[in-house]
């Protein structure tokens, strides 16, 4: 059997960049694993509070491993990524940044919840008295270096992949990724223990793992933005008792989507007695927004779907 490769937790880098020397080079056809650690950089741990939130260091958010150079890999084609596994540390957290979130505005004050959990059963995590919020593993940082020269932003995601927080990027997922430079230099990292469509927090259970992937080359696919293939249900783990949903109606999907989110907090509060700022971050991990209606101008819907498994 072949010995599979590790790229370690100390071959990691801040930015995308073209000019990173690889951290590892491969064949098509060959399966890695990727020691990651937390979207924090290990500023974070499961001994924090509150005051390391307001303490972090930009300049070391979003951590991902690499970068890997793949023979064979040129402009124009793709490279296939299987997702095979997650291997999780059995903690994580999840915070509001002042500053940063869908309803940054609102929540100005940094927050902070611990997370404790089975890293072999991932049976559903604590979430104060009474919430219970099912995990699913994923990545929330995964894709190859641009064209463009220089050192580029890990946050936004882009049209080669990067920080795209897709909840169903999980094991058994297969994404494909346009390569734009010689090599492909794909780096991945940011796992998330859970997360709603939509992160609206900014945050999720960000949380150490060892990822376990597959790479194959697809010659000349010349794909514009990433597509990917999931290998089963994808909410299976949040629909045992159905949904809550709040709506956004309007206009502009931003501020519906900010309005189906509010609407949202202050059922959670009315109904179960939870302060704002802890129903904001339990809907990043676990609620998700769906675009309803886009046809019927001028408004659209914005629909915010929230698990009552978790809560009942």
């Amino acid at each position: 059997m072949e010995l599979m490769r590790t790229i370690h937790d100390y071959a990691h880098h801040f930015g995308w960049d073209n000019s990173l020397p690889p951290a590892m080079t491969i064949e098509p056809g060959e399966t890695i694993e990727f020691q990651t650690i937390d979207a924090s950089g290990g500023q974070l741990s499961h001994a924090s509070t509150v005051a390391d939130v307001a303490a972090l260091d930009f300049g070391k958010i979003n951590p991902v491993n690499g970068p890997m150079y793949i023979e064979g890999a040129e402009t124009g084609d793709s490279v296939k990524v299987t997702l095979l596994n997650f291997n999780m540390a059995g903690w994580g957290w999840t915070a509001n940044i002042p500053g940063f979130g869908l309803l940054a505005d609102q929540f100005l004050e940094p927050a902070l919840h611990i997370w404790k959990f089975d890293a072999g059963s991932l049976a559903p995590a604590m979430y104060g008295p009474g919430g219970h919020v099912p995990l699913k593993p994923f990545c929330g940082t995964i894709g190859v270096a641009p064209a463009e020269s220089g050192l580029h932003s890990i946050v936004p995601p882009r049209e080669v992949g990067g920080n795209m927080d897709i909840r169903d990027l999980s094991a058994g997922t297969e994404i494909y990724l346009p390569v734009e430079v010689k090599g492909a230099l794909f780096s991945v990292g940011d796992v998330h223990a859970a997360q709603g469509d939509g992160e609206v927090c900014g945050t999720a259970i960000e949380a150490p793992a060892v990822i376990t992937a597959r790479f194959d080359l697809i010659k000349g696919e010349n794909l514009a933005f990433p597509r990917f293939t999931t290998q089963g249900p994808v909410t299976n783990h949040f629909d045992a008792k159905g949904y809550e949903v709040t709506t956004g109606i309007g206009p502009n999907l931003m501020e519906g989507a900010r309005g189906a989110v509010s609407g949202m907090i202050d059922l959670l509060g009315k109904r179960f007695n939870m302060s704002a700022i802890d129903a904001y971050m339990l809907c990043s991990v676990c609620a998700d927004l769906r675009i309803s209606e886009i046809v019927d101008q001028p408004n659209w819907v914005v629909s915010l779907y929230f698990p009552r498994v978790v809560l009942e």
